[in-house]
């Protein structure tokens, strides 16, 4: 953001250096924890294949020279595209790879493993992102050099102001639009009801907020209509509705705090343990053979999508060229758009929204989740009562209010 809130040349050629020197010093990290692993856990062909996907990501950004002409930004950006989308399939090589390693490895180990490679994944798509959509901006024809971006709705892919009920809308009509396609016209679905301080907003990237709120949604969502499809009632009175689901949004000076509450009977005992472990436990055969069925994983909202109406489909994130977690072209600037986020095509993430199909289940909405959450100085914790439902609690932090976030966050990056 410090780059772009008044963005000139000499700012975006700097930009660009930042960007050039982070990126193979990151991956180079990430190298190093692989070539740590055991070595029957890395010839996994899943990590291997992971492994070939850095080492020449590291390999051509070590190559790129210094940066000194917008010609030389725009061919770096041209190597930051190609790589992001080549890295397409790394959230689903890796979790396939956990998977196959269970037993090889201590769960708690692989688990660490894994959300160390997510958390430095997400630093680097954000760097690279907020690069790119720094750059079209400035060849954008409305740009002028020196205008300050602070005054608009948007620096880079941040979005200013975030409003979390508008988010919590967007994601909720997706989510149900999706399921009911999914499970057919005569399946009633539950409402979505939002209350508590509808006016709270937040500088956010909205890529990761939609994520984390569609899979609580979804969740939810599909937990209560299969839970009011098994009533014993449904027959006799075929009317009534299933229990809404209860969003309530409450703000401080410091934090949003988004509590999503369904009763959709709670999470099976069997499941807890395993609920924030990419391992999986007892459900990593059935995972991972869903998996399987997931070529190319963004972690956005894409994934929640069917390609067109045939909910055999399998789940695809490729459709409009997007790259990765946050990587999507930079057209249009309305927050109303896809959430919001700059450069996101009117038919991209929300309108093919998310969508593998409800019996396609990845294991891996809530751990990706909660990466995304504390990841931004966050939190995400669930309560399920079982039997009766589950509260979902997602904490925002208001980025920008305190110094000791974004240190704490560096140093972790650095890692």
């Amino acid at each position: 953001m410090v780059f772009g809130r008044s963005l000139t040349e000499s700012r975006l050629i700097s930009s660009a250096n930042y960007v050039r020197t982070e990126l193979p010093t990151r991956i180079a990290h990430r190298i190093r924890d692989m070539q740590q692993l055991p070595y029957v856990v890395v010839t996994n062909p899943h990590f291997n294949e992971v492994y070939d996907l850095y080492y020449t990501a590291f390999d051509t950004f070590r190559k790129v020279k210094e940066i000194k002409t917008p010609d030389d930004n725009d061919r770096l950006c041209k190597t930051i595209q190609s790589m992001l989308k080549a890295h397409l399939t790394v959230i689903p090589k890796l979790a396939m790879g956990i998977l196959e390693s269970n037993g090889l490895m201590d769960p708690a180990q692989l688990d660490k493993f894994m959300n160390t490679i997510l958390r430095s994944r997400i630093s680097r798509r954000v760097i690279a992102e907020q690069h790119l959509a720094l750059t079209e901006t400035f060849h954008a024809p409305w740009f002028s050099p020196g205008a300050r971006l602070s005054e608009s709705e948007f620096i880079g892919q941040v979005f200013l102001k975030c409003v979390a009920k508008d988010v919590v809308i967007r994601c909720g009509d997706a989510v149900r639009e999706i399921l009911q396609r999914s499970y057919g016209p005569d399946v009633a679905l539950p409402e979505i009801r939002i209350n508590g301080h509808l006016d709270a907003n937040f500088p956010y990237i909205l890529s990761h907020l939609e994520y984390i709120i569609g899979e609580l949604l979804r969740n939810s969502v599909q937990a209560v209509a299969e839970k009011h499809q098994r009533r014993k009632d449904r027959h006799t009175n075929p009317d009534r509705l299933p229990p809404p689901i209860e969003v309530t949004i409450c703000e401080s000076h410091q934090h949003v705090i988004i509590r999503i509450s369904d009763q959709g009977g709670g999470i099976p005992r069997e499941s807890l343990p395993y609920l924030w472990s990419f391992s999986k436990g007892p459900s990593s055969g059935k995972i991972l053979a869903n998996l399987g069925k997931v070529p190319k994983m963004a972690a956005t909202m894409q994934e929640l999508q069917l390609e067109g109406d045939d909910t055999t489909t399998t789940t695809t994130t490729d459709n409009n060229n997007n790259t990765d977690e946050d990587d999507h072209p930079h057209e249009n600037r309305s927050p109303s758009v896809e959430g919001g986020e700059i450069g996101r095509d009117l038919n991209s993430s929300l309108a093919s929204l998310s969508s593998r199909p409800p019996n396609l289940r990845l294991g891996m909405g809530l751990p990706l989740s909660r990466v995304y959450a504390e990841y931004w100085a966050g939190s995400l914790a669930l309560h399920s009562l079982e039997g009766y439902g589950v509260d979902a609690f997602l904490q925002i932090s208001k980025l920008g209010n305190k110094n000791e976030q974004l240190t704490t966050r560096a140093t972790m990056d650095a890692v």
